[in-house]
């Protein structure tokens, strides 16, 4: 790994961002109309928007994460300059590390802006700390995209891309305990969602929202995130591509 090389990748990528406003509003905006409308959608029940509101938050920015990363990773390869960057002293892991700079940034302004906007103007009650539910919607954010990174190596066109979002999200939000506790599983099912990380994200969410105070759970979960996130940047470098077949 070359810093030097992983800070020019992320200027990059962070160059290209700012010259593309619909992908910055799909970074940014998307989640926070999202949770605005979930929160009108339950204005007559304000008990079910705090339930189900904080896993939310974490959950709609990986999924735009998701979709954006992979989509961007395979343009670079479809058009040739993954091909071209790696013929230059500049590894894999420099690259990737590079994409996680600048959409890290990225997670962090959307992660900022959602979690001001659903505490500050929707009145999401919180019973932890605010700065803990904030860590835990980057690090949703970063896991997303790491996601998107990864599975943007198997896909051979920006349709494929898109395909893997029901394929490798749906499942995990349906197991997350969004819908029925995980606890309440049937036992495959809570194993299944015990090795799924979209589990831990919602964990953390629904924990801060009942726990006062930092607790050792909530960090627990938190380090599951970011070890995932981590797992699938390497797994990413070990499986990129330069071009599509």
């Amino acid at each position: 790994m070359n810093l030097h090389r992983t800070l020019a990748t992320a200027r990059r990528v962070l160059a290209q961002l700012r010259h593309d406003p619909r992908t910055i509003a799909l970074l940014l905006v998307v989640p926070c109309v999202l949770l605005t409308l979930l929160k009108y959608m339950f204005d007559g029940q304000p008990q079910t928007f705090d339930r189900i509101g904080p896993a939310l938050l974490g959950i709609f920015p990986l999924m735009v994460m998701f979709l954006v990363t992979s989509v961007a990773m395979l343009r670079e390869r479809t058009t040739g300059t993954l091909e071209r960057l790696l013929t230059m002293p500049l590894g894999r892991l420099d690259l990737l590390l590079g994409y996680a700079l600048a959409f890290g940034l990225v997670a962090l302004v959307q992660a900022a802006l959602a979690s001001a906007l659903t505490i500050g103007l929707l009145g999401l009650d919180v019973a932890g700390p605010t700065w803990l539910l904030f860590a835990v919607a980057v690090g949703d954010g970063l896991l997303g995209m790491a996601l998107g990174l990864l599975v943007s190596a198997f896909a051979a066109t920006e349709f494929q891309a898109v395909q893997f979002l029901p394929a490798v999200l749906l499942p995990q939000f349906l197991l997350c305990g969004l819908f029925v506790p995980r606890a309440q599983m049937a036992d495959v099912l809570r194993w299944a969602s015990d090795v799924l990380p979209l589990s831990y994200a919602v964990d953390a969410m629904t924990r801060l929202t009942v726990q006062s105070g930092v607790g050792g759970e909530v960090l627990r979960d938190l380090a599951v995130i970011g070890g995932s996130a981590l797992l699938a940047l390497g797994l990413g470098a070990a499986t990129l591509r330069r071009r599509t077949a």
